[in-house]
């Protein structure tokens, strides 16, 4: 028996958006580890940045506050303009870096043209330490480096089997069986809420010992660490080797979900702990 029941109106969620990013659970978790976790000088350029909002543009999607700021990517998609075409349809791809789990690790086919949740980590920090880059652009840049960092650490963000990090992988979580459940939905909800939602809570100030641990590398660095998790994660769904046959429908029993659940939770953490590092190093 699962711990954590699913309410109907989550399992509506599911059904009617499968691919879905991390939704806002995990993506507002990682941004308040983050906030506090950064020097009170990065907190307070954070402050500052996200008070002109309105040169976004986006009403319809406020960044206020640390955490409106890390699902702002994903609520402006299904936003046009006056012609009817996307807004943002040009950062679609920059969520997430289809790295084969079943080949040696290389970020280059997945990154072509910097079009990939890593490069554009490192671009948004870039530009954030530029003390000449537009207002526009740093507000956009701030928000971005929030939502993507949270990506990153979403394993399926990081690595697949040529299925859309997992959408085209229909799966079971424990009795919930949705026609539409995908091993990527899982991932982004009620695995993630499971695991961020078992105490103690992930949010809090850790020592610094801990953060010079969890914030040591690069990106590329954290970026094979989720890869792997993303071949564990795929081979726990398919009961084995992570790169075998793929069934019609995956299962994770209970069993699997108690053993994935930390995983996904020790992502969370180390999300929350590399964007406070990116955010000090960039405005601190």
């Amino acid at each position: 028996m699962l711990r954590i029941a699913l309410p109907a109106a989550l399992l509506a969620l599911v059904a009617a958006s499968p691919a879905r990013a991390f939704w806002e659970y995990g993506h507002q978790t990682v941004a308040q580890i983050a906030q506090a976790n950064v020097t009170p000088r990065t907190r307070a350029a954070i402050r500052r940045i996200l008070s002109q909002q309105a040169l976004l543009e986006t009403p319809e999607c406020p960044v206020g506050t640390i955490e409106d700021a890390s699902v702002w990517a994903d609520c402006v998609k299904p936003l046009k303009d006056a012609a009817g075409k996307s807004r943002f349809g040009y950062a679609y791809s920059w969520h997430y870096q289809n790295a084969d789990v079943c080949a040696p690790f290389d970020l280059t086919p997945a990154c072509k043209d910097g079009n990939c949740v890593s490069a554009q980590i490192e671009r948004d920090v870039t530009l954030l330490r530029d003390k000449a880059t537009p207002a526009r652009a740093r507000v956009e840049a701030l928000v971005f480096l929030i939502h993507f960092v949270g990506d990153l650490h979403q394993p399926l963000h990081a690595g697949d089997r040529h299925d859309k990090g997992g959408n085209d992988l229909k799966a079971d979580y424990g009795i919930y069986a949705p026609p539409r459940f995908n091993l990527h939905s899982i991932w982004d909800g009620p695995l993630a809420e499971r695991a961020i939602s078992t105490p103690p809570s992930l949010v809090r100030r850790y020592p610094a010992a801990e953060r010079a641990r969890i914030g040591k590398g690069t990106v590329t660095d954290w970026s094979r660490e989720s890869w792997e998790i993303a071949h564990s994660a795929y081979a726990a769904a398919i009961g084995g080797d992570g790169c075998g046959p793929v069934p019609a429908r995956a299962a994770l029993d209970e069993a699997t979900i108690e053993k994935m659940a930390p995983v996904s939770r020790e992502e969370v953490r180390r999300g929350g702990i590399r964007l406070a590092k990116l955010l000090d190093e960039a405005l601190g």
